[in-house]
């Protein structure tokens, strides 16, 4: 069992910087896949940036590309995402994930990750 818990989001002006963190707990917090998903009301999970428990794989939405930035400090249990230049669309509520099973490569759909934090709120004013 896993559990995940996010900070870090709150209201902010587009342009400005935010860093979300994810802490956990569970005996294999460490291992498998963990990553940031999305969501807006009225429209399903989006997939946001992942990294595999080894440290050297990430994958990044391509709408977030070079100004979202995964990164993890698994002996610190923590997860965090890094976003530059705050755009109005990024407003969502930003879950964290953790996949509970080894998998080939990096999984971008909802259903590949088996453990859901409550998620932190980010809205970004124009």
């Amino acid at each position: 069992q896993v559990q995940l818990t996010e900070s870090g989001g709150g209201l902010v002006q587009e342009g400005d910087s935010l860093r979300l963190s994810c802490v956990g707990s569970g005996r294999t917090f460490g291992r498998y896949d963990m990553g940031w998903f999305r969501q807006t009301p009225g429209k399903g999970r989006e997939f946001v940036a992942a990294i595999d428990w080894r440290g050297p794989r990430i994958k990044y939405a391509e709408s977030v590309k070079g100004r979202f930035t995964i990164a993890r400090a698994a002996g610190e249990k923590l997860l965090y995402l890094d976003i530059d230049n705050l755009k109005a669309e990024d407003t969502a509520m930003y879950y964290c994930v953790h996949m509970g099973a080894d998998a080939a490569t990096i999984l971008t759909h909802p259903q590949a990750y088996a453990y859901w934090g409550q998620g932190t709120q980010v809205t970004v004013s124009s």
